[in-house]
């Protein structure tokens, strides 16, 4: 990357999509509203000792009651779309069954306020969020939890199919595998570690079962959001080389392989011959061609063979992370390596060919602690971090990677999972005692730098 700011350097493609991104359980509220049911996170975040300061999302951002003040701010930024998420919990509060009609209601007015401003709603389909009634039949361990969500999922298109161009089956599978059950950092709490891949598994039929029922439904456009990180060997040495190619299966290609390729990547390494769960045919299902894939994507990895007495080596795995030397960090203590991303966007564009369809960037964005100083919020660092970082899309796209949008994580503040409101990702500051927002100056920044992207190819 050179020390040219996104201002200096030429207009993105004609067509390009810009806007941000949010997630129904870190925005919404009002848990208890309109007949919705708990989830796997209410009961996590409820849970003593789980989340950060005993922190939970009863309120959040109150986004379901000030949803009109966020569509304001999407069309104040000038956003082209906007990505969140629905509940499965609000619409079906079982996770089988009938659809809660109060709740299809919310998101109707969500989409059409939308449609409204002329923005187009990028809805997500789940986002982590499981029924809670799903869990205690085996949560995501179960296979029955991909044909529920194939029904969940046809609820909504009947409701709201007429309106929503495009649509995003899962968000990120990946950490709901190793966060939510292989790791117990995040909800539904359990520490399988490689016990934890069927859930791999049936969330990839449920993205094709999802992808299918779409496909029926009419003509919009559907894709899955994965995260990606470029994964860097500690060291030269040959077991650490084998560490990162191993994590690099497990956390990227796990999940990418079966939905571009219809397979999934070997991994003989950890004792496995095929993969746990697997049944004749679903490949066929996972593998459905899609229109767009969306990346997800913060930071690199670091990888060193796992140590003795660490908690990878005990659990039979050959890897475990380590920090980056000398790289800033962001409030989360993240590295921050903006050629990274251009060298995870092109590697994809490098293994999966034409298999790959056109990629829109679902999330990107970095932490950092914000505080209201005078009526603004100063976060020179977090638009560091956006200009870098779409730098660094530009340079992917002169290299030849196909990706046509951007949308940056969070348009506000928001319940951030286990670390609950000590992380702040927001373009908006929220004021989590009164519901206030304030925008932040990124968000001028982006705003700007839409503007001028899109004054360069008027329709």
């Amino acid at each position: 990357m050179d020390d040219a700011t996104t201002a200096d350097r030429p207009a993105f493609p004609p067509g390009f999509r810009w806007g941000a991104a949010t997630a129904a359980f870190q925005i919404e509220g009002s848990t208890d509203a309109d007949g919705r049911g708990p989830s796997v996170w209410d009961v996590f975040s409820h849970t003593p000792g789980r989340v950060l300061e005993g922190a939970n999302a009863d309120v959040a951002a109150d986004s379901y009651r000030r949803y009109r003040d966020d569509v304001a701010l999407l069309g104040e930024l000038g956003a082209t779309d906007y990505r969140f998420s629905i509940s499965w919990s609000r619409v079906q509060p079982g996770g089988t069954g009938p659809a809660n009609e109060p709740g299809l209601d919310y998101y109707e007015r969500v989409v059409d306020a939308l449609l409204d401003a002329g923005i187009a709603p990028l809805p997500t389909l789940f986002h982590w969020d499981l029924p809670q009634p799903l869990e205690e039949a085996g949560g995501w361990l179960a296979r029955d939890t991909a044909t529920r969500f194939g029904d969940f999922v046809e609820l909504v298109l009947a409701r709201l199919g007429d309106r929503v161009p495009r649509w995003i089956t899962l968000n990120e599978p990946s950490m709901m595998t190793l966060q939510g059950y292989a790791l117990g950092t995040q909800a539904p709490g359990h520490a399988l570690m490689l016990g934890a891949l069927p859930t791999a598994h049936h969330q990839l039929l449920a993205h094709g079962l999802a992808v299918a029922a779409i496909r029926a439904a009419g003509e919009a456009e559907v894709g899955i959001t994965n995260n990606h990180t470029l994964v860097v060997p500690a060291t030269d040495a040959p077991a650490d080389v084998a560490a990162a190619g191993a994590f690099d299966a497990v956390v990227n290609r796990v999940f990418a392989g079966p939905v571009l390729t219809g397979a999934y990547p070997d991994l003989s390494g950890f004792g496995l011959d095929t993969f746990p769960g697997l049944q004749h045919g679903d490949l066929d299902v996972i593998g459905a061609p899609l229109d767009f894939y969306g990346v997800n994507f913060y930071n690199p990895t670091r990888v060193a063979a796992a140590s003795a007495g660490s908690v990878f080596a005990a659990a039979g795995l050959p890897f475990e992370p380590v920090d980056f030397d000398d790289v800033p960090v962001t409030g989360f203590g993240w590295p921050i390596v903006p050629a990274a991303f251009t060298d995870v966007l092109v590697a994809l564009q490098d293994d999966y060919g034409d298999r790959l369809p056109p990629i829109v960037i679902t999330e990107n964005g970095a932490s950092f602690p914000d505080e209201v100083v005078g009526g603004r919020v100063h976060d020179v660092r977090r638009i560091a971090y956006f200009d870098a970082h779409i730098g660094a899309v530009r340079r992917a796209i002169e290299l030849g990677v196909d990706v046509h949008g951007y949308l940056a994580w969070s348009l506000i503040d928001n319940f951030e999972w286990a670390e609950g409101y000590t992380q702040r990702f927001g373009l908006v500051h929220v004021d989590f005692e009164t519901g206030v927002r304030t925008p932040k100056d990124s968000f001028t920044w982006y705003r700007e730098l839409i503007a001028r992207e899109r004054a360069a190819h008027p329709r």
